[in-house]
């Protein structure tokens, strides 16, 4: 077996609108397809980033809490790479976002931080070079 890459990432919101909004409005993820599921009564929200991995956004009726700190067993964060975590840091602090300082990789020498969702699900914002890239902002 060979994988290839990533091809998404599941999560599962509390409030669908709000989550939405975060992703899309805020964090710029462009919208592929959006359905309602009548029998699950649930929303399933197709993203994408500029390199074509997905985040599949679900509603589910009264989802339980993730356990999140301490860290609890399981996906631990989901990590976006930018161009410059200074810009992004200061573009999500103007927006109302609480991000933690940035830190050092002690492996890597680069440069990351923390943030959370709207159902504090940890994000982290890891700098790489990116050929091509833009400054932060939505779509």
């Amino acid at each position: 077996m060979h994988l290839h890459s990533i091809h998404h990432v599941a999560l599962i919101c509390s409030d669908y609108a709000v989550s939405k909004a975060f992703y899309v409005d805020l964090l710029g993820l462009r919208v592929v397809a959006e359905h309602y599921r009548e029998a699950r009564q649930s929303w399933k929200l197709d993203l994408a980033l500029p390199d074509g991995t997905q985040i599949e956004l679900f509603s589910f009726p009264s989802p339980p809490a993730r356990p999140s700190r301490p860290e609890a067993c399981g996906l631990r964060h989901l990590s976006f790479a930018v161009a410059d975590v200074v810009a992004a840091k200061r573009y999500l602090e103007e927006h109302g976002v609480a991000v933690e300082d940035i830190r050092i990789d002690e492996y890597t020498q680069k440069r990351f931080t923390f943030f959370a969702d709207p159902d504090g699900l940890p994000l982290e914002l890891y700098e790489l070079e990116i050929d091509g890239a833009e400054e932060v902002k939505p779509c």
